[in-house]
């Protein structure tokens, strides 16, 4: 496999910008985005679309996170 030129990488980060403001936009209902989903997977290497799913979790509970803080559950270190 060779690397993506500028031109596919920039069509890659488009179609998952366009499919992320779309999850947001619908309050994270996928099957609403699917055309867009579908466009993300067509234009990115599947090793990519992996990545930028994990991160976008990733991005999502960090956010979370700062905005609410961490609470561990009671019973952590509790044997």
């Amino acid at each position: 496999m060779s690397a993506p030129s500028m031109q596919e990488r920039k069509a890659c980060w488009g179609a998952r910008d366009d499919f992320w403001r779309c999850l947001e936009a619908q309050g994270e209902d996928a099957a609403r985005c699917q055309e867009l989903r579908l466009a993300f997977e067509a234009r990115c290497p599947q090793q990519w679309v992996k990545y930028f799913d994990k991160r976008r979790d990733f991005l999502k509970y960090k956010k979370k996170l700062e905005a609410e803080g961490f609470h561990p559950p009671e019973t952590a270190g509790k044997a």
